[in-house]
């Protein structure tokens, strides 16, 4: 597992303390539900809450005995309450316990993901509004294509972020479920009336119907939804290293005083924490395929999803929380350079207006078909020859003839391809 790469508020979460407790609450809840139906004395509850507790060290060597860390947990939990222990885990199985805990797990999760998630949106919202109108060349194939501006490509992630909080919402929704059924799913020592009131008060909704476990397709979908968010993020991240490379470098993550990019060669600054992220969220699609294959299990249950979920659930519910705050962190502290994005907008001598200039001929009634071969002659002699686009459509005697010089100031003009930026804008709700 990857503690270290969490927020420490995550990681209570996924620790035993946090667990064990979250299955002491749904006993004491289980003894109420079953004293509310009259099943077992009414004063056992309360009297049973008072003295419940357990100790994790005492579980543990409970457990190395019993193989089996629910039999632990319970034989524990009853060393404290005397003669009262004869109703606890009464008509429960340990999926009950297992499940309904990981949904409470799984729900506080999401919460503090959500939080993440939309934190990252308010840092994107303000950089994509800071560089909404600095101009810079847009890439296609990571080549040259046209002007575009540095504040639409963080208005993307804006929008995509926005996205990913709503697939997560529905995600937390779907997981934040709870089952006390039994065995077999069938309530045959338990109410389902027992089992709606223990997922109130946990603040889960109860399974419409289970086996001995929640059905894995639930899992999955969070399992998912959290790889493609931690996608979106790789993107943003890969984005950021092209744009950092030393050829290019009109964009750098934050490099800090004191910080070392290499052991060898003091002059290197490296996007370090991009690259973390785009490995990590290739651990999280693993995740995510190992969750899709515990959907198929044996009959009402089989414990072949259990091992797996101890590590794929707390690892990428961490390692997701610390991609976020890393990338915020990214966002908040980027450097932007300006000056570059102007020089790489110009270092093709102006092949970037080549799609206007075909457009402007066919408009004075070329055929497409001769007008590309027209644009196409000039533009590639200006790329061999490193010549200027503006002056070989000048003084080309065909191109001449349907292009006057300021009819080409006009097609080399940048704010003809920006004059939509403010209206995209509007459309993502910047």
């Amino acid at each position: 597992m990857i503690p270290r790469y969490c927020l420490p508020k995550m990681s209570a979460i996924w620790q035993d303390e946090f667990k064990f407790k979250t299955m002491l609450e749904i006993e004491l809840l289980a003894l109420e539900a079953l004293a509310r139906e009259k099943k077992i004395p009414a004063q056992v509850p309360p009297r049973v809450r008072k003295k419940a507790r357990f100790n994790l060290k005492q579980i543990q060597k409970i457990e190395e005995k019993t193989q089996h860390d629910i039999v632990a947990f319970v034989a524990n939990v009853a060393q404290y309450i005397g003669p009262d222990a004869k109703y606890l885990h009464l008509g429960l199985t340990s999926s009950d316990l297992l499940d309904t805990t990981l949904g409470v797990q799984l729900s506080a999760a999401c919460g503090i993901l959500l939080d993440d998630l939309n934190r990252l949106l308010v840092v994107l919202a303000k950089k994509a509004k800071a560089y909404k109108d600095m101009v810079c060349i847009g890439r296609t194939h990571g080549i040259h294509a046209e002007p575009t501006t540095f504040g639409l490509k963080l208005a993307l992630w804006y929008d995509e972020t926005k996205r990913n909080i709503e697939r997560l919402r529905l995600a937390k929704e779907e997981v934040s479920t709870g089952k006390i059924s039994g065995a077999v799913g069938t309530y045959a020592n338990i109410s389902p009336e027992a089992e709606a009131y223990i997922c109130r008060k946990l603040g889960l909704k109860p399974a419409n119907i289970s086996t001995q476990i929640i059905q894995r397709d639930i899992y999955a979908v969070f399992m998912s939804r959290a790889a493609i968010i931690g996608s979106s993020l790789e993107k943003f991240a890969t984005e950021i290293r092209h744009l950092q490379r030393t050829e290019v470098l009109e964009a750098e993550e934050p490099f800090g005083k004191g910080q070392k990019g290499s052991s060898a060669m003091p002059h290197k600054r490296n996007p370090v924490i991009c690259e973390r992220i785009c490995g990590l969220a290739r651990l999280l699609r693993g995740n995510a395929l190992v969750a899709m294959e515990n959907i198929a299990l044996w009959h009402e249950r089989d414990i072949s999803h259990s091992s797996n979920e101890r590590v794929i659930m707390p690892d990428t519910a961490l390692a997701l929380d610390y991609m976020l705050n890393k990338f915020i962190q990214v966002v908040e502290g980027m450097m932007v350079y300006p000056e570059n994005m102007l020089q790489n907008l110009v270092k093709t001598n102006g092949l970037i207006f080549s799609q206007r200039t075909l457009l402007t001929l066919m408009n004075k009634g070329l055929p497409r078909i001769k007008a590309y071969d027209l644009v196409q002659r000039l533009a590639m002699l200006s790329w061999k020859e490193k010549l200027d686009f503006k002056k070989l459509l000048l003084e080309d005697d065909e191109a001449s003839r349907y292009l006057s010089a300021a009819e080409l100031e006009e097609i080399f003009s940048l704010d003809y391809y920006l004059r939509n930026v403010g209206k995209i804008f509007k459309k993502v709700g910047l």
